[in-house]
């Protein structure tokens, strides 16, 4: 560690080496930057850890009733991760997740390592200390690529599988639900390619996985925006997940299903998101089968972020083990009345010069730049990391009160013990080397 990383001179040059990290387009300098940052963070007490023991407690009846928030942020990464920290703090939280999609990592210029690095120095920023989870969020097969060729596909999310645990994502949800094929008429013919798959993702992750490290796997057994998930589906997913897996390997900790959300909500002809009924029962309902005939943790809820603050309450009282957030957290970003007008109106602009071919004919103008805005945050990633300090602190402390509501809802808050209880410090060391991974894909929240 060289001087200017010392402690004397920490608290300045943490910013420093944010700024660095995110604004370098080498991914050489993101990766000894983030090895600084890695560093200077294991001597503070902050360590990378997977959730999976847990879940696995959770699955156990060792502890319960809560919902463990898994946030993406797609922007303002440093600022948003500083409060999710101090609200953390505030409220004795053990359990949160920070997380970023197969898709957010293309369209938000964010690479993994970049992603650590980030996370890390908010950590630190923040004087927090224990275990900071890191997930790769719909790690995604996409259906015309695997039609045309499995074995590529496969491939592929390998690679950016590789690229994550490296940097220190310690925790994966496979998403092979966009394999179902609801034409066949047996269930188990609908899954076959979404368990199978899995679990050849499953046993890629186990084999490379760090020393002493379970990482915490999920899987998914319909995908967001179809049709509700049931008891049976989920038994013939697991049934068959487990016999391609096979004795001796361990399988995943958590089951995400649908129940009638979508990604970044429904949007109305006006831009406004719809209301969505949630069927929070059946969380409840699968929890506990997931947990009495497969040891799961529980279920999983995506396309969370944009439901209405009186739902919140729902998903703990419904024994929901997980839940994704991330749309709303961005719509926050760009309807800030200090976010400056005049770089949102070059973003809409972007979107109009690049991507007008994409709007479909029965969109308005309001809901096509609703669905396509999360696209150019990448594009326009270095400008908007150089705004004002204030605008930028600012913007996040709007969006604190939206994380310290919601971890208040979701019974997180006084549940440090109960982690430090289950999560032991671990020997993992940051050694990062990139592949040639492709970012693509629809799945996000």
């Amino acid at each position: 560690m060289s001087d200017s990383l010392q402690p004397d001179n920490q608290k300045f040059d943490i910013d420093i080496l944010v700024k660095d990290l995110v604004m370098t387009d080498s991914i050489d300098e993101k990766q000894k930057i983030t090895s600084d940052i890695f560093k200077i963070a294991k001597t503070k007490g902050i360590y990378l850890s997977s959730i999976n023991d847990l879940y696995r407690a959770y699955g156990e009846g060792k502890c319960s009733g809560f919902t463990v928030p898994a946030i993406n942020l797609r922007s303002l990464t440093y600022y948003l991760a500083k409060s999710i920290f101090r609200v953390a703090k505030k409220n004795n939280t053990g359990p949160f997740i920070f997380e970023l999609a197969k898709s957010e990592m293309g369209y938000s210029h964010q690479t993994p390592v970049e992603y650590v690095g980030v996370i890390l120095a908010a950590a630190i920023k923040e004087e927090y200390s224990g275990p900071v989870f890191i997930q790769g969020d719909h790690f995604q097969a996409k259906l015309e690529n695997f039609v045309a060729d499995r074995d590529k596909e496969i491939q592929s999310l390998k690679s950016i599988i590789d690229d994550s645990v490296a940097a220190g994502f310690l925790n994966i949800d496979i998403d092979t639900s966009t394999l179902v094929n609801l034409d066949k008429e047996s269930v188990i013919e609908q899954q076959r390619d979404n368990f199978e798959v899995c679990a050849i993702l499953t046993k890629y992750i186990r084999d490379i996985q760090p020393d002493g490290i379970n990482i915490s796997i999920g899987g998914e057994i319909g995908e967001v925006g179809k049709k509700n998930s049931t008891a049976e589906e989920l038994r013939v997913f697991m049934d068959g997940y487990n016999e391609a897996l096979g004795s001796g390997t361990e399988g995943i900790s958590k089951i995400s299903i649908q129940t009638g959300t979508s990604h970044g909500g429904v949007v109305l002809p006006d831009g406004t998101i719809a209301k969505v009924k949630v069927d929070f029962p059946t969380h409840k309902e699968l929890s506990v089968f997931a947990r009495k005939n497969y040891n799961l943790g529980g279920t999983v809820q995506h396309g969370a972020s944009t439901l209405p603050d009186s739902a919140f309450h729902n998903l703990p009282e419904n024994e929901c083990l997980e839940v994704h957030l991330a749309t709303n957290f961005q719509n926050m970003i760009y309807d800030s009345a200090i976010f400056p007008s005049e770089l949102r109106d070059k973003m809409y602009k972007w979107i109009w010069d690049n991507m007008s071919d994409e709007k479909k004919d029965d969109q308005t103008d309001d809901q096509f730049i609703y669905k396509s805005r999360k696209k150019p945050l990448g594009i326009f990633k270095k400008e908007i990391m150089s705004l004002p300090e204030e605008v930028k602190e600012g913007i996040a402390k709007e969006i604190e009160e939206k994380f310290d509501f919601l971890f208040k809802q979701l019974k997180v808050n006084d549940t440090k013990d109960i982690v430090s209880k289950f999560i032991k410090p671990n020997n993992f060391e940051f050694n990062f080397k990139p592949s040639k991974s492709k970012l693509d894909g629809e799945g996000d929240d």
